[in-house]
C-alpha cells in the first residue's frame, strides 16, 4: 500500500503483489501508478518511509513494491 499524507488525511493506493507477479493488467497498472506518484512526490520534497509489521519505520529513497506500506510525508513548510 502507498499512503500519501495531505491536508485531507491520507490517500491510499493498494496492489496485490501476487497478481503483479502473475502479470494481472489491473495490478500492474496499480503498481505503475504507485511508482509514478512516489516519484512525483519525492520530486516535490516528500520523505518516504517503509512500514513493515514488527519493525521500526525505515526511510527509503526508492520505491519498493514489496513493502507492506510506504508512507509519503510532504515537505513541511514553515511560516
Amino acid at each position: 500500500m502507498l499512503r500519501v499524507m495531505s491536508r485531507r488525511g491520507d490517500d491510499r493506493l493498494t496492489w496485490d503483489e501476487q497478481k503483479v507477479l502473475a502479470g494481472d493488467a489491473e495490478a500492474v497498472a496499480a503498481i505503475q501508478e504507485a511508482e509514478r506518484i512516489f516519484a512525483q512526490e519525492r520530486a516535490r520534497g516528500a520523505t518516504a518511509f517503509r512500514l513493515d509489521p514488527g519493525k521500526p519505520a525505515e526511510r527509503i529513497e526508492d520505491f519498493d513494491a514489496t513493502a507492506e506500506q510506504i508512507v509519503l510525508v510532504p515537505r513541511v513548510v514553515g511560516g
